[in-house]
């Protein structure tokens, strides 16, 4: 028996396809009005991400400096949904697939997945272009092998993955087909009852960990009576999404903000998510990077998180990734 058990977390890897690589700038012709579409190209270029297209290398990157885990946990976001319909678009599809199938091959039987956001669609950024597909759902969970829901037991440990678009649709039921609604709504019933069958049927001193890749979701968790009645042995919430610590930081200072209206449905989405963020904390979020960071701090990565086996706290440790791929990846 090891004296601690080995996690690897990824997230954000957002891999472009040859079919998503062809849509270069794809966002900016999104977004019709030009005073927005000149601030989001600002935000881009100075402080989230200049290039989303460019940085494919990182997943081999990260594949060998993950080394032999006990467990990889891949926290969504796999393709750049450049459609922004998610994976019921094939170029987005192609780009998920890559990603699940070098990670599966690379660790065998050692995968926990997660469904991100950009899996099942969502609006573009100061636009009113894509939004949630039922297509894209039912892709990722059938021909992509996603599972919405998933537990992992590792000694003493318990983790559990959840999908944060479920929890949070209350935030984005407006970014759905109307036909779709009631369908979506069924599945978040559904996801609500697995997490609440799990949680109740977990030892009261247990350790566990939750995966998610978007905390919009975690106020809804804190509704319910069965995370309520859990939180004392939660280790920690992994989240991704933010993509770096400054983004984190900035949501923590921006708590409580009023919902912006009139700059497109991304940023309504977002101060509304912000709007409930101090719900965040009785959570202990823990960010897994993107493997590219923000633009201002070229700060991507990956987590290590070791488990003792006698369920002492967990050690975290965030692997920092160059982004500029070695001359033989050029």
């Amino acid at each position: 028996m090891p004296e601690a058990f080995q996690l690897a977390v990824v997230s954000d890897v957002h891999y472009a396809s040859p079919g998503e690589q062809a849509r270069r700038g794809y966002e900016a012709r999104a977004i019709p009005r030009r005073l927005p579409r000149l601030l989001v190209q600002a935000w881009r270029h100075w402080i989230w991400l200049r290039d989303p297209l460019a940085h494919n290398h990182l997943l081999e990157t990260f594949c060998t400096r993950a080394g032999a885990p006990d467990l990889v946990v891949a926290n969504g976001d796999y393709s750049c949904d450049s459609a922004f319909v998610g994976v019921s678009d094939a170029a987005a599809c192609a780009s998920a697939r890559h990603v699940l199938e070098t990670l599966r091959a690379r660790f065998p039987g050692r995968l926990a997945a997660v469904l991100g956001d950009h899996e099942l669609g969502k609006t573009s950024l100061a636009g009113a272009v894509g939004g949630l597909r039922l297509a894209s759902w039912e892709r990722a969970t059938g021909e992509l092998g996603l599972r919405p829901f998933w537990r992992v037991e590792l000694g003493p440990w318990t983790l559990l993955g959840v999908t944060s678009t479920l929890l949070a649709l209350p935030v984005l039921e407006a970014e759905t087909l109307p036909a779709e609604r009631a369908q979506w709504r069924a599945l978040r019933d559904a996801h609500l009852r697995e997490i609440r069958e799990a949680l109740t049927a977990l030892a009261p001193d247990r350790r566990w960990l939750l995966f998610c890749h978007d905390p919009t979701a975690l106020p809804f968790l804190a509704e319910e009576p069965a995370v309520q009645a859990r939180l004392a042995t939660l280790e920690a919430t992994v989240i991704g999404h933010l993509h770096s610590g400054l983004i984190l930081w900035q949501s923590r200072w921006l708590a409580g903000m009023p919902e912006i209206h009139g700059l497109g449905a991304g940023i309504r989405r977002m101060s509304r998510a912000l709007r409930r963020a101090r719900s965040w904390r009785p959570f202990k979020v823990r960010l897994c990077p993107s493997l590219a960071g923000s633009e201002l701090l070229k700060d991507g990565g990956f987590l290590r998180v070791s488990l003792p086996v006698d369920a002492r706290p967990a050690q975290w440790h965030k692997v920092r990734l160059p982004r500029t791929p070695p001359p033989t990846a050029r």
